[in-house]
């Protein structure tokens, strides 16, 4: 018994071993910019990892969709790990991004972790499914629009409803295709700027929520994906106000202030949605109770810091 405990103790470091190994090939091999080749390869293990949580959400064979998702969250923490360069590099050096994608990528292999820890214990906790689902639903639709035709009707879509919306305030406001025009402002609307991002958090947290009856999966949606959208028109209409009338640069409009106002508007939606929809936050706290599991990772890094029990 001791020599399968050891065995399964040293296994379990696979969990921290192989993310560090994918952010050292990512960065390494995966430079900015990537090839087109191999940015359409690279989506081969993204659609596969996502598929695969997707499928193990809906199984009922509990420790089968483990298995199942274990292989889902590693393929989709390889295709976040390609995306490093990218992030920091695109976003103009933007060294939070980058940061936030290799933390990121430790979080899914923990996520994975536990899945194989559950089989181990053989006791499933219903957070961890919850979260494959999360990341599943909002995954699918997001790379599904952003990948497609469909990222360039939405953009200009979004770039025509936010000059129209600031042109009811002011004149001389023109849209060509994804650019909006305010006297010294040429604004481009990019997928980013379509606030996507945003509105599929809402719908990934609020669809797999299995015992939520659907009349409080739709109202919960209706009062968080609608007002990201129109915020998010109000957002881009104020930046290029700003611009264009030479009342701040791009970056404190973009960076400071339409960031800074995003965030304060998806923690209030989050606030809200919560009051609606509390199986949500149960479903959050339970997964940030994972460490009192106190599974082999934990228990060694507890010993590697002199923490007693």
């Amino acid at each position: 018994m001791g020599k399968i405990n050891y065995l399964s103790n040293n296994f379990s470091w696979i969990f921290v071993i192989l993310p560090t190994i994918f952010i050292i090939i990512g960065l390494i091999f995966f430079t900015y910019p990537i090839p087109k080749l191999i940015e359409n390869l690279i989506t081969i293990p993204l659609f596969i990892g996502l598929g695969l949580l997707f499928i193990g959400f809906f199984i009922k064979k509990e420790f089968f969709g483990n298995k199942i998702k274990i292989i889902g969250w590693i393929l989709f923490a390889f295709y976040w790990a390609t995306r490093i360069n990218t992030l920091y590099f695109a976003e103009q050096q933007d060294f939070v991004n980058a940061i936030l994608c290799i933390i990121g990528i430790y979080v899914l292999f923990y996520f994975a972790y536990h899945e194989w820890y559950s089989i181990k214990i053989k006791k499933n906790i219903k957070s961890l499914n919850w979260i494959a689902g999360a990341s599943s639903f909002s995954g699918l639709i997001y790379f599904i629009i952003e990948l497609t035709p469909l990222a360039i009707i939405l953009i200009e879509i979004v770039a025509a409803q936010s000059g129209f919306l600031l042109d009811i305030f002011i004149n001389g406001v023109n849209v060509e295709g994804r650019y909006i025009l305010y006297e010294l402002a040429y604004i481009r609307i990019i997928f980013a700027c379509t606030a996507i991002q945003s509105m599929v958090i809402f719908i990934g947290m609020i669809l797999p929520l299995k015992n939520v009856e659907i009349k409080r999966k739709i109202y919960g949606l209706l009062i968080t994906v609608l007002p990201v959208y129109f915020l998010n028109l109000i957002r881009n209409a104020g930046i290029t106000y700003l611009i264009g009338s030479n009342i701040t640069d791009f970056y404190t409009a973009h960076n400071i202030i339409g960031k800074g106002g995003s965030l304060i508007a998806l923690i209030i939606l989050l606030v809200i949605v919560v009051k609606i929809v509390p199986e949500v936050f149960d479903e959050i706290i339970s997964l940030t109770d994972l460490p009192k599991r106190e599974g082999p990772i934990e228990k060694q890094f507890k010993k590697l810091l002199g923490v007693k029990k």
